[in-house]
């Protein structure tokens, strides 16, 4: 019996490594964002420490800017806050379109970074979670390289502690939010310049996610790594995920059934500052090295955020 379950395990792993050639269903580059994707301008669900706005505030104050080949989101970078206010402004987008199997690639030149910051680039059913889970493909807090990808889940989906053919590294293993203070199962990517400072240094770079039935993987490249795929590169009608390489971070459905766990998603992209996860003295403090308290360093200033800005060269959704 022992071995039989082993071989099962073994034969599965095997085959999530298998991949395919997409279709190009959607592209989203400068103005296609404004058209294509929504602005929330709902209260954090994290607690952050910002007031997410409207497409038309955030147009009108410049938080968010589009032109024919890029789009801009940031943080407003002017305002001292009272502690009475609503937050920094900030924005957060969704796309209108949601996607089951899929490839979505995000061209990223530039990401927030600086004390305080939390963004993170996703893909969730916020109306069905966790039950149709998320899928964190970019996030992490304070300028702590490097990026973090995660997988958060309703019960009984778990990951394995070690055989998964990826480059990156376990940093948990359940994925329910309901353990662990909703850790997820997450793994860390094996370069400091996948995030934060380094990763804007190197001119940014590409997040790609393949999702199955079978296996979810997330690869990243640097903008000038020479193994960056040609269909990676320059969006074209198709990809192909066979010849992309081993992934960043793998995720397998031995012990968690992914069809069962996971929705249709759109993809979010947003920035908060503080919240659940930036704001707690553990990441703020110790591992971020950022002076003092969080919301009030928010509060106080403002010019600390004039590199909390995301630039996106585009999303290009394969399915």
């Amino acid at each position: 019996m022992r071995s039989t379950v082993v071989l099962l395990t073994v034969s599965s792993l095997a085959a999530s490594a298998l991949a395919a050639t997409y279709p190009l269903k959607d592209s989203f580059v400068g103005k296609g964002f404004l058209s294509g994707f929504s602005h929330e301008a709902i209260a954090d669900p994290t607690h952050g420490r910002v007031q997410y706005v409207d497409q038309a505030t955030a147009t009108a104050q410049n938080l968010t800017f589009a032109s024919d080949t890029s789009f801009v989101m940031r943080a407003d970078d002017t305002t001292v806050l009272a502690a009475s206010d609503a937050g920094r402004k900030s924005v957060r987008i969704k796309s209108n379109a949601a996607y089951t199997t899929h490839v979505s690639v995000f061209d990223i030149r530039h990401m927030p970074q600086g004390c305080a910051t939390w963004p993170a680039a996703w893909e969730v059913d916020e109306a069905n979670w966790p039950a149709a889970g998320e899928i964190d493909i970019l996030e992490g807090t304070n300028d702590i390289e490097p990026n973090q990808m995660t997988l958060h889940t309703s019960p009984n989906c778990v990951q394995p502690a070690s055989g998964r053919t990826m480059t990156g590294s376990v940093v948990s293993t359940n994925c329910d939010t309901n353990v662990n203070g909703n850790q997820g199962c997450a793994v860390k990517a094996p370069t400091a310049n996948s995030y934060g400072k380094s990763f804007n240094a190197a001119g940014g770079g590409y997040y790609a996610m393949e999702r199955t039935n079978s296996f979810i993987k997330i690869w990243f490249w640097s903008r000038n790594d020479a193994s960056v795929p040609a269909d990676v590169k320059a969006a074209g009608s198709s990809v192909n995920t066979d010849s992309w390489g081993e992934p960043a971070a793998l995720f397998v459905p031995d012990t968690c059934d992914i069809p069962s766990h996971f929705g249709a998603h759109n993809i979010i992209i947003n920035l908060t500052l503080c919240g659940d996860w930036a704001g707690q003295a553990q990441f703020f403090n110790t591992l971020g090295g950022c002076p003092g308290d969080c919301v009030t360093y928010v509060n106080q200033n403002p010019s600390a955020f004039s590199d909390a800005y995301w630039d996106i060269a585009g999303i290009h959704v394969y399915a």
